[in-house]
Parts: C-alpha cells; structure tokens; sequence
C-alpha cells in the first residue's frame, strides 16, 4: 500500500486522450440512428419533475432538464452529458489505478481497456441512468480506498452523500451499499462499524434519499410493482454461466484476463491486502446479481474498478521487469481490438450493413429482455421508426374534422411510443399524448373530453370494448430496422366512447 502522499506520477495527458478519444467515438456516432426509445420517455419525465419514477429516481431526469434548457433536445445535446460522463469514468479509472499504487503504465493500461468495453461504450452512447451510476459506484469505491490509505474517518461523510445522492439516481448503488457492509464484516475495516463518521454517513444517504421514499410512499410503491413484473415478464431467464460469459463478451474478450486478473490479484496479492474488502464486495454483488437472475449489465459498474486493479496488475509487473516496451504492444493491441468491437456498441455502420459485420457475435448475442429484436440488437433497434410513426399518425390526424381534433388524443401502449410522438410534436401537428405505461399512467389522462381517440396497436377487439367505432387508420412498416414488436403498426381511429377514458384509467396501468 502506498502512503498518502506518496502515489506514482499521474499519467494525465495520455488520461486526457484516451478520455477525449472516448468522447470524440460518440461525438462522431451520436447522430447516425436517432434516438433511443428510453430518451424519448426521458425526456417527458424531465418536463415532468417529481421526486420519484415508476421505473428510477430522479436525479437523472433533473440533470436532463438542466441539460435540455442549456443545450436543448437534438440528439447531441440529450446524449452531451452521458458522453461526458463516459470520458469522466475513464479518468476515474486511471486516478484509482494511481491511488492503489499503479504507475503510469498501468494507468494507461486500466484506461484504454476501459475505453474499448463495449458496454461502457454502449451505455454512454445514449442519455440515461446509467452513465452517472458508473461515476457514483466508482467514487464510492474510490472514497473507500481513500479511507483504507489515509484512516480519514471523515470521509466516510462523503462516502454517504455519494451513495445517497447515487440512491437518487438508480438504486443499483444499494448493492454496492450491501456488499461493502456485508465485506466490512469479514475485514479489519469491520471497525468503522462502530465509527459516529460512518453511521453519520449513512444517515446523510437516507435523509438524501427520504424524498424519493416519501414519494414511493405516497404513490403506493410502484417502483417495487414495476421490478416485480419485469422480473415475471421482462428480463430474459439466463443461467449463471450465460450471465459469467456475458460478462466477458460485452466488456470485451480481450479485457478479461484485465478484470478478472485484477479480482484474482485483488484476493491473493500481498500489496493488495489493504484493499481486499472491495474483492469481497464484489464477490457478494456479482452473487446477489446471479441468484436475482438479473440483467447482465447490473453488474457493469463493478468493471471499472476491477479494470484498474488489473492495470496495478500488469503495468507494475512489466515495469519491475523492464518490459515496458510490452506495454506498448498491449495498449496497441487492446486499441486495435476496441476499433474491431465498436461497430457493435456505437452506430458506425450503416444498420444495412451490420447484419453483415463479421464480429456480429462479439458481443453477448443473447437479448437481456424476451422481445425479439429483428435485423438489429435492441440497443440498436430501438432508434428506428419513431418520426415516421410520429408522421404516419399526424398524417391520420390531419384527417379529422375540426371538431374530431379538437377532442383528440392519441392512445400509446408503451412509454416509446407516447414519448417519440410527444417529441415530434413540435414538427408536425399531432394531439396530446396519453399512455398507460409506466409514469405516463401516473401523468393520467388529463382532464380535457376524448371524443376521439388514435390507438397505436393493439387488438381492435380490445378497442371495441370501449368505443363503439373502431377503424384502421394505416397500417404501415414504421422501419425495416425497427424491434421486430414494432415494425408493422396499425393506428386505429377510435370514436363514440362507451365511457369515459377516465373511469377505465386503473385498467390501463401498465408497469414493466
């Protein structure tokens, strides 16, 4: 363990660029598919600020509201901050590597292998969560390793704002809350459980977090409603192998014996004793992630820090040898591999030509949800046909009577297609929006008179249940490239309502 004031060198300007090069990949990509179906739903929950989601907190949706007064809603600037903040982990990662005794070798190492994991690439690709849950996971580690070289108790003051303030913007930072508890318990750090700073820290995460309970509370727990139905009816079944091997195929194959060397080393290695709480942590979170039958990528935030303890690994060990010239062939390397991978975690192919990609099966080939995807994986997929559903449905709008629109709305069963139609609203004329889908069942129905309402699919025999006409409007391909639920749509025209949208409103929750 390095003393406090003693650390190697910082590598900072080879940090910069590869954290630069990250940022310049999706500053050239960002733009070439379209939006992705959650920013659309991302944005409406922005404009509609609140202290909880059905599906996530809020601290996300705040940063985008920000964002989206500053820089406004092109793609670029949706996806500004989620492309900053993938450059700000890889910096992350390289400082950590330095704080637990790596030298620049193996700081640059730990960074460009972080720069070419095509899941840390895919999920700064895109405006969500999940870009700042990353940074809160890895300043959480990194506070920790802070406390373990300095024996600052304070910090763990700090420690607790950043697992409140990261509770507030996805709860996956509860597990990494747990399995640092549950490592303290097998550790000389279990002394800090007896610590005021600690226990003062926990009560700054739950006084920072208390507004989003509050508003779970109030709304009758629909997060734990929405988690239990994606379980049942969402989130693909896999085996612990398949979730194992997941992991070594969307962080790359050739960052594996990184990562998990640097779990190996972590465990066993001397010089790494001090931080040996942090492997058990992982450990337990990598368990609880297996027993849950979760989503492979739950467990992406732990990968950063494990990168960079396998950066201490390799770039320390070719230093003492006088290998360093080894280094360089393994950063060219891993760059090369990056530049064979990105295709599949960042739109630099045109979507005809991915099908034909002969790495098309680098990454995880099996879907972490139960819908079929079509020509396209879903990350993929899920940016296509939503102006020209937006335009097909404006087109059948424009076709009502005066005073048919001016009882109009219009009806989507999912949260991508109400927020792609509010979205191009501003470019072409369509009625407002309703949906039963996760916070848009929450929004309700308004308070203005439905004489007329477009349903995006569905069973028309569903739609008769509630109006007495029931008529296809169009019937079209939205995208060839689209997930294969929503390629061929039919937007009903329903009129002469049986009853009123609000007194069925509780039959069309529908939280997955």
């Amino acid at each position: 363990m390095e003393k406090d004031g003693a650390k190697p060198p910082l590598a900072f300007w080879p940090l910069m660029a590869i954290a630069l090069l990250q940022m310049l990949v999706h500053f050239m990509t960002n733009g070439n598919y379209g939006m992705f179906r959650d920013e659309f739903y991302y944005i409406a929950c922005a404009e509609h600020l609140a202290w909880g989601y059905v599906d996530h907190p809020p601290f996300s949706m705040l940063m985008l509201a920000i964002s989206k007064a500053i820089f406004g809603d092109s793609v670029q600037a949706i996806r500004l901050l989620a492309t900053i903040s993938g450059g700000v982990l890889i910096l992350m990662v390289g400082h950590l590597a330095r704080e637990m005794g790596g030298n620049k070798i193996a700081q640059i190492i730990a960074a460009t292998a972080m720069l070419i994991s095509p899941t840390h690439l895919g999920l700064t690709g895109f405006y969500s969560m999940n870009s700042f849950d990353f940074l809160f996971w890895m300043g959480a580690i990194w506070i920790v390793v802070r406390i373990v070289n300095t024996g600052n108790d304070k910090l763990w003051l700090l420690f607790g704002i950043v697992i409140g303030l990261g509770l507030q913007n996805k709860l996956s930072v509860l597990f990494l809350a747990m399995g640092l508890v549950a490592a303290m318990l097998l550790s000389p750090l279990r002394k800090y459980l007896s610590n005021k700073y600690f226990w003062i820290g926990s009560g700054l995460a739950i006084l920072i977090f208390l507004p989003h309970i509050l508003w779970q509370i109030a709304n009758g727990w629909p997060t734990l409603e929405f988690m239990a139905n994606a379980k049942q009816y969402k989130i693909a079944d896999i085996s612990p192998w398949e979730f194992f091997s997941a992991q070594i195929m969307d962080n790359h194959p050739l960052n594996f014996l990184i990562w998990f060397g640097g779990l190996l080393f972590l465990l066993i290695a001397k010089s790494m004793r001090p931080y040996r709480i942090l492997g058990i942590a992982v450990i337990v979170i990598f368990l609880f992630f297996i027993v849950q039958k979760s989503k492979p990528y739950y467990f992406a935030p732990a990968i950063p820090f494990l990168i960079a303890v396998g950066g201490i690994m390799i770039g320390n060990w070719l230093t003492k040898r006088n290998l360093n010239w080894l280094a360089i062939v393994l950063v060219i390397s891993l760059l090369l591999g990056g530049a064979w991978s990105a295709p599949l975690a960042v739109p630099f192919l045109p979507p005809d030509k991915f099908a034909d990609y002969s790495l098309n099966k680098l990454v995880s080939g099996r879907s972490a949800e139960v819908y079929d995807s079509g020509v396209l994986p879903q990350h993929f997929a899920d940016r296509f046909g939503w102006e020209e559903l937006a335009k097909a449905t404006s087109m059948i709008y424009l076709q009502l009577t005066p005073e048919e629109q001016a009882n109009c709305a219009v009806f989507g069963h999912n949260y991508g297609v109400c927020g792609s139609l509010q979205y191009f609203s501003q470019w072409v004329p369509l009625p407002r929006v309703v949906g039963g889908h996760n916070n848009y069942y929450l929004w309700g129905p308004g308070d203005e008179e439905v004489s007329v309402l477009l349903v995006i699919g569905g069973d028309p025999d569903d739609h008769r249940e509630v109006f007495n006409s029931v008529e296809a409007g169009l019937e079209t391909v939205i995208s060839p490239y689209a997930m294969g639920y929503q390629k061929n749509i039919t937007i009903w025209i329903c009129k002469e309502p049986k009853v009123d949208l609000k007194s069925i409103w509780p039959e069309v929750k529908h939280f997955i």
